[in-house]
């Protein structure tokens, strides 16, 4: 019977030594094309529901570094008993890989945090593929040992074994890196891509360790690699068929049983909640973009500052669900409105549902409104230049808390805006709340000022939406922020007021604009350095 132990060469292979080589570097090929998809799930769900991508991925890449260190040294206890350890490892490295999705999703929609699952998984994914290459390692040199003798030869080429080791796991790197974005993540989404990966994962070491060493194991260790391989592949095939019922499960969870339209864009994830004859509220990747409740009072305030003068040709950057530009066209000497929007389906959404249309007075139907899918930054840069200026622009892009909207909060990107801006001309900025994160604020209005502009703070209080299902659930605090923070630029200080002719407002009046300068300026961060794209040593 052969035995666990087979001595340095091992029982004889079933194929060529050549060939046996090249089994194994395609499951180095797979191995590790599995191994950098689980790395990029953390990071991209950890940073859907916390926030702040680069924390995120500096959290998740630095711990399993530090664990691939931990697993080859723990790999050195298996090293006599390569080919069992390596198919249980692959097991085990799919099973915690393919559910890790699953599980940290669970844990934000049901115990309002993700944190230390992230840390967790992080440690255990990392220990596990670096425990892999030492395994690999004396499989690859237990079959050129075997090739040689049969040449009758003896001399060892463990250089040419690392090359070639490290030769596959780096081009099953890239290969996992742009299949994630690129295929999984828009084809099968993060939960059921992470599992399909295990499966694969699974399937790829438990084959080649059945099969092409399978003369090595022993009866014990050959029915305990099928059953822990079955085992794993039944669950996570089980996984994937119920996928969907765990995510509206999870949903309900988050947003409660009010949940009204769920879209996964190829942009976002589109959540509508609300009660049948009530207001809506517009989630976007799990943050609280609008409350139906309060949403004219950010509106008012964001639009209007910016309408007193000439307002003729209007720009809005953001703003696909019509809000901003129902507040815009409700004056009627304007002629021309552009929003440029990333996501087409957002836009869709805003023009045919019912409560979305409501509430942006079916704003999408009105002749002067122009809609342009596209994304800010690069519609601004390849804007051509013998165009009319806009007289007014309008900022309505998510929180600059988000990292994923920095470029939007760029100095590049505000002179690429002052371009096309009329002489006279105003931009008004969502710059974050004031009392939650004026670092933030100020930030952005430092970057405005650096861009070449005149800064006018101020916010909008009186927010009544309290529930956030985004990262403020997982915080210090489950309440949304309690205000909006604004700024009104231009070349020259722009006045904060409103315009004679302004419609009626649900809430806005120029007492509580200037009362609302009053309280951002009491805030005020003084010598903050300006957000730029490049080092401000080399900004232009």
């Amino acid at each position: 019977m052969p035995s666990g132990r087979a001595g340095r060469s091992g029982a004889p292979l079933p194929v060529r030594a050549r060939t046996a080589r090249l089994l194994v570097l395609g499951v180095v090929f797979i191995c590790a094309a599995c191994g950098l998809v689980y790395e990029l799930e953390l990071v991209a769900l950890a940073s859907y529901l916390i926030g702040d991508s680069v924390t995120q991925a500096s959290v998740v890449l630095s711990t399993m570094v530090f664990a691939m260190g931990v697993g080859s040294l723990l790999a050195k206890r298996l090293r006599w008993r390569a080919a069992v350890g390596f198919g249980l490892l692959e097991a085990g490295l799919a099973a915690v890989g393919g559910s890790s999705a699953l599980v940290l999703y669970a844990s934000f929609a049901w115990f309002g945090g993700a944190s230390y699952v992230l840390v967790g998984f992080s440690l255990a994914i990392g220990i596990l593929i670096g425990a892999e290459i030492p395994l690999l390692m004396t499989m690859i040199q237990r079959i050129g040992r075997q090739g040689r003798k049969a040449a009758e030869g003896d001399e060892d080429d463990a250089s040419g074994d690392v090359a070639d080791l490290f030769a596959a796991d780096y081009v099953g790197a890239l290969v996992g890196g742009l299949a994630f974005p690129f295929f999984l993540l828009p084809m099968l989404g993060q939960l059921t891509g992470a599992l399909v990966t295990g499966a694969v994962n699974t399937a790829a070491g438990g084959a080649l360790v059945l099969w092409l060493f399978r003369r090595d194991l022993t009866r014990r260790s050959r029915w305990l690699l099928i059953v822990v391989n079955l085992v794993v592949l039944a669950s996570l095939a089980t996984a994937t068929v119920l996928v969907d019922d765990f995510e509206r499960a999870a949903r309900r969870a988050v947003y409660g049983d009010r949940v009204r339209v769920a879209v996964q864009t190829d942009v976002q994830e589109v959540v509508v909640t609300g009660e049948p004859n009530g207001p809506p509220d517009l989630f976007l990747d799990g943050r609280l973009r609008f409350s139906g409740r309060d949403e004219y009072r950010y509106h008012e305030a964001l639009v209007h500052p910016a309408m007193r003068g000439r307002h003729a040709r209007v720009l809005v950057l953001g703003g696909g669900d019509g809000l901003a530009a129902r507040e815009i066209l409700r004056y009627p000497d304007v002629t021309s409105v552009t929003l440029v929007d990333l996501d087409p389906e957002l836009v869709r959404l805003a023009r045919t549902d019912p409560a979305l249309v409501a509430l942006n007075g079916g704003v999408h139907r009105d002749p002067r409104l122009h809609v342009v899918h596209a994304d800010a930054f690069g519609w601004l840069r390849s804007a051509p230049l013998d165009v009319a200026p806009y007289d007014v622009v309008i900022s309505d892009l998510p929180d600059p808390g988000i990292t994923a909207s920095t470029k939007l909060y760029s100095q590049e990107f505000y002179g690429l805006a002052a371009a096309v801006l009329a002489p006279d001309g105003r931009i008004a900025v969502h710059a974050g709340p004031v009392g939650a994160r004026p670092h933030d604020y100020w930030t952005v209005e430092a970057t405005l000022r650096a861009a070449g502009l005149r800064t006018r703070p101020y916010l909008a209080s009186g927010r009544l939406s309290a529930f956030s299902a985004g990262p403020d659930r997982s915080s210090d605090s489950s309440r949304a922020p309690r205000d909006w923070g604004l700024l009104l630029a231009g070349r020259t200080r722009p006045a904060l007021g409103l315009s004679p002719r302004a419609p009626r407002l649900r809430s806005l009046t120029s007492p509580l604009l200037l009362s609302g300068a009053r309280s951002a300026e009491a805030t005020r961060t003084a010598s903050l350095p300006a957000s730029t794209l490049v080092h401000p040593r080399y900004a232009p």
